[in-house]
């Protein structure tokens, strides 16, 4: 085989940890780790809603060899040259694992590479695209009839996770998870609700125990801030829950809140065999909820508007014009209070795929004692958590998204050796 280089495209926390991940070990089940055959190299291109660290996430994935931060990216999409001056073998594949599809095109015909791409709603830059690799059918039908050969139906890439032994064996005594998020306009009202409602499922349930897998783009010392009223003043303003934060090389992290409730920190990335003994999870939106849901895991997806100008998560426009300095804050109360007059929207993954509400969704001036009732209720009659679980394994479909798009790029691997 001549050497081979891919070239990942990507950018956002989402995208690295439910796209490229899976398909990076799909193609190094395929085609091996010899690096002198394949090399793959990652190069991140700036997102709105990343933390800093996802250059660091990336570089832990033992099948990637290279990797390229989002500050770098425009320079490379301009002038062809990495901060590090890489160099590319003669043939390769460039890769579209998220960020705008005309960057793939872009690189493509710079290294002379061909182009594949991953495309969730709608396939672009058809002329110039080797192979799209994309979600449904409806995505090949909104196509001319003389590109839909250049299109393959994977599946979703983002419920593509293992499947565990474990799915049907939750632990005793009942474990819940707290997911506040990964970004700080998440964090700041999502940590002290978390554990505010954990601390009001705790009176009832008091043997129930808490863990909280950290986002890989965070640290411990960070996400303690959004624990620490000194830091988070949401804290004080509605009296949610503080909490510190305990370490040591003995036992795994911990927040003690101000009642004395442990809630376990699990740095382990990803924690799926974790999440797949728990009984249900509290949780923001984002890509989590179609991991949840590909585990059965029910949940409860919370919208906090306390403070109006924190919840600044949303895609797209709004997203931009609530980032923006100065202004950000009374735009993203403006967008907020837009959002809450136009009434029901769906934002669970598996909700959106079902076009109903299978699990709930909570938006607007949340109460921690109101969202434990729901939890508490759970507890009390498990068999409305089976019927969750039920639904949510049945909406997210077979898995297999992951091989099928390695798989495209093998073939042009083969063909690219072979010639």
């Amino acid at each position: 085989m001549q050497p081979i280089d891919i070239l990942i495209l990507s950018n956002g926390p989402g995208e690295i940890s439910t796209w490229v991940r899976p398909v990076v070990k799909s193609l190094r089940q395929q085609l091996g780790m010899d690096v002198e055959s394949v090399r793959i190299s990652v190069v991140l291109s700036p997102c709105g809603h990343a933390m800093g660290t996802e250059s660091d996430v990336v570089r832990s994935y033992p099948e990637v060899n290279r990797v390229q931060s989002p500050e770098h990216f425009f320079s490379f999409l301009l002038q062809g040259k990495t901060a590090e001056n890489w160099d590319w073998r003669n043939k390769g594949i460039v890769l579209f694992l998220g960020g705008d599809q005309f960057f793939p095109v872009v690189i493509g015909r710079r290294l002379g590479y061909q182009t594949v791409i991953y495309a969730e709603r709608e396939a672009r830059w058809l002329r110039w695209v080797t192979r799209y690799g994309v979600k449904n059918q409806s995505v090949v039908t909104s196509v001319p009839s003389h590109y839909q050969s250049k299109l393959t139906v994977v599946g979703d890439l983002m419920v593509d996770i293992p499947h565990l032994s474990l799915l049907s064996s939750r632990s005793s005594p009942p474990m819940i998870a707290l997911l506040p998020g990964s970004k700080p306009s998440k964090l700041f009202q999502g940590v002290p609700l978390c554990l505010a409602i954990a601390e009001q499922i705790s009176q009832q349930f008091p043997m129930v125990r808490f863990v909280l897998p950290v986002a890989p783009t965070l640290n411990l010392s960070t996400l303690a801030k959004f624990a620490d009223r000194q830091y988070n003043p949401i804290i004080e303003t509605v009296n949610w829950t503080e909490a510190q934060l305990f370490t040591s090389d003995a036992q795994t992290p911990y927040f003690l809140t101000s009642k004395g409730l442990k809630v376990e920190l699990f740095t382990q990335f990803p924690a799926y065999e974790m999440l797949s003994l728990c009984h249900f999870a509290l949780t923001t939106i984002g890509a989590n909820t179609a991991e949840l849901a590909t585990l059965g895991l029910p949940f409860i997806v919370l919208l906090p508007i306390q403070q109006l100008d924190a919840m600044r998560t949303w895609d797209g426009i709004p997203g931009i014009l609530a980032s923006l300095p100065l202004i950000g804050v009374t735009m993203a109360k403006i967008i907020n209070l837009i959002v809450l007059a136009q009434g029901r929207r769906l934002y669970a993954w598996p909700n959106i795929w079902a076009k109903q509400e299978i699990v709930p969704e909570l938006l607007g001036l949340l109460s921690p004692a109101d969202i434990a009732q729901i939890g508490i209720d759970w507890l009390n009659h498990p068999e409305k958590l089976d019927e969750i679980r039920r639904q949510l394994l049945q909406i997210c479909g077979e898995p297999g998204a992951a091989q099928k798009m390695a798989q495209i790029v093998t073939d042009l691997v083969k063909t690219q050796s072979d010639s």
